[in-house]
């Protein structure tokens, strides 16, 4: 059911990583916290999906170009049928110490939030429409 959200503890793991294994690891992670939050006998859903990515970060922080891609890998056959369906991709990056302002959170942002360290907060939702914005 969109939107469908959770977070899981970073740092996340760049697709372009150098050991494959981390990134199969990544994947494995992802797809177990995501498990965690996504309603049992749910079936993925089959229409266009926009993947939202938040990186807050305490320490070090990864382009946020390398993000998005283990995440979809991640979702696919669980909250989606094929990450083919992802049309639009938002990724973002917060730094922790900075000056945050956040209004109104889901509990789920806010328990990630509570953990007291670095982590991403994953929204999927049905894509916009096919329009074109400048």
């Amino acid at each position: 059911m969109l939107p469908f959200e959770f977070v899981i503890d970073g740092p996340p793991v760049s697709q372009q990583a150098r050991r494959r294994e981390r990134v199969r690891e990544w994947i494995d992670a992802v797809r177990r916290a995501a498990g965690q939050y996504w309603s049992p006998g749910e079936l993925p859903e089959t229409g266009s999906i926009m993947l939202t990515i938040i990186y807050f970060y305490d320490a070090v922080s990864l382009d946020v170009d390398n993000i998005p891609k283990p995440i979809s890998d991640a979702l696919k056959g669980l909250v989606y049928v094929d990450d083919d369906q992802v049309t639009d991709v938002l990724c973002r990056k917060r730094d922790l110490s900075g000056n945050l302002r956040i209004e109104n959170p889901s509990s789920v942002l806010a328990e990630g939030f509570s953990r007291g360290k670095e982590f991403l907060y994953v929204i999927v939702d049905k894509a916009p429409d096919q329009e074109v914005i400048r």
